[in-house]
């Protein structure tokens, strides 16, 4: 039996949710770590999401919604490794996906850092398509990005 999340959507003045998406983030992407600062304006632009097991934060997501009626979306879904393997990541994409979809997305997206097979598999086993591998200047570690086919 799947074990239930409790969601909490990031508002940019909610501190504690700020904080709670930045750690999953940044412990799933330790090459592009992000400043509360940072999290506060891509909560401005994006809709963020942070999952909850037993109060603790165990997961989070970003929705990058299309910049115009033609264009994807992008969906990401992040679980903390000790909490993989037990449907929350699919719990996460599937609240992300009908977001992208209710903004009218005609197209779905994600990204994976390459150091995160797991985080690949997930997506590939969910029908996305690799499309793109790119190295962001001052990285080492290559991002995929993905489209749903």
């Amino acid at each position: 039996m799947t074990e239930i999340l409790r969601f909490e959507r990031v508002d940019v003045d909610g501190d504690t949710l700020l904080e709670d998406w930045r750690y999953v983030h940044n412990a799933i992407i330790p090459t592009a770590v992000l400043s509360l600062q940072a999290v506060r304006e891509r909560a401005g632009r994006n809709r963020l999401t942070v999952a909850y097991l037993d109060g603790l934060p165990v997961g989070c997501s970003t929705v990058r919604p299309p910049a115009e009626a033609s264009t994807a979306a992008t969906v990401i879904a992040r679980v903390l490794p000790d909490h993989r393997g037990r449907g929350f990541g699919g719990q996460l994409y599937e609240r992300g996906l009908a977001d992208a979809r209710a903004l009218g997305a005609p197209v779905i997206e994600t990204c994976v850092l390459e150091s995160n097979p797991e985080g690949l598999r997930f997506a590939l086993g969910r029908g996305f398509v690799e499309t793109e591998r790119y190295v962001l200047p001052g990285d080492s570690v290559p991002f995929i990005d993905l489209r749903l086919a």
